[in-house]
């Protein structure tokens, strides 16, 4: 791998410049990806030719830059969030036809959680989440429930790093950072008051995948109004164990090549997946067959 003279590979360049666009900056120009991204204007503009060439980001008529469509494909064959979406989305739905608050599904990403699919009410409380947003691990319910089951040196990373304080009742500190993720481990619950707003409060479970491990956090964003949060805990439990059952459902076990892993039922009938895996691999389309699962 090519590296700089700062010993920095030219690869990690290109992704520093993919990761100036956010949720909030979706169109950037030259010189904000270079001031962004930390680098001179000279080695951006030959960075982003290289990846406009290549597909990844896209030039506009305004001499603007946005990422480009051949990441989403890139994505969509990934087993990966993709897949997890797809397949999670109707319980997503169930769940908020009965809250009519927000609904999200938060994946680990580092010591963020990333929100790969929400749903919202209009008139639904204040929420800091984004399809495609992160959130640091402490501040979130569904942050809390996935650092409660990774290991343990997560923890320690994300109290070493510091924790930004949204409010006052932002965790702030690693003694109580620890004592929250015990407390969610053995609840098999996050519920979050006031962490990030102190109007809202977050309640968020685990959603297991087919060999038991946590795949991702299931939680909505209500009112922190003092209301019980059993019933809500309980349409949260029921939508995830159905989640881990079409999970299992989608697990392909067989370690043949090309079969092992998750893919998606939800994106297709079961008359077109049998049709488009009868066909020869060169005659398949990637983000058919080889992009659904956890994708």
């Amino acid at each position: 791998m090519a590296r700089g003279s700062a010993g920095e590979s030219v690869l990690h360049k290109h992704l520093r410049i993919l990761d100036t666009f956010d949720a909030w900056h979706p169109y950037l120009a030259l010189s904000e990806i270079a001031d962004a991204a930390g680098l001179a204007r000279s080695t951006a503009h030959r960075l982003i030719a290289e990846l406009e060439r290549e597909g990844l980001v896209e030039r506009l008529p305004d001499r603007t830059y946005r990422l480009g469509v051949r990441l989403w494909e890139f994505a969509s064959r990934t087993p990966g969030a993709i897949g997890l979406r797809e397949i999670a989305r109707p319980w997503l739905g169930a769940v908020h036809e009965r809250i009519r608050q927000h609904v999200q599904l938060g994946v680990l990403a580092g010591r963020d959680v990333l929100f790969v699919e929400r749903m919202s009410a209009r008139d639904a409380v204040v929420n800091a989440t984004l399809i495609g947003g992160r959130i640091p691990l402490h501040a979130s319910s569904s942050g809390l429930v996935l650092l409660a089951h990774a290991p343990s040196t997560l923890v320690d990373d994300v109290a070493r790093h510091g924790m930004k304080v949204y409010t006052h009742r932002t965790i702030r500190t690693a003694e109580e950072l620890r004592d929250r993720v015990r407390h969610v481990r053995a609840a098999g619950v996050a519920v979050t008051e006031g962490y990030i707003h102190l109007e809202s409060r977050g309640i968020a479970v685990p959603v297991s995948g087919p060999d038991g491990s946590v795949y991702a956090a299931l939680g909505v964003v209500v009112p922190d109004d003092g209301a019980p949060t059993q019933p809500i805990v309980e349409v949260l439990r029921r939508a995830a164990a159905g989640v881990t059952r079409d999970l299992l459902q989608a697990y392909r076990p067989e370690p043949a090549a090309g079969t092992r892993g998750i893919r998606s039922l939800a994106g297709t009938s079961r008359r077109s997946l049998e049709y488009l895996e009868s066909l020869p691999p060169a005659e398949r389309e990637p983000h058919e067959v080889g992009g659904g699962g956890l994708g």
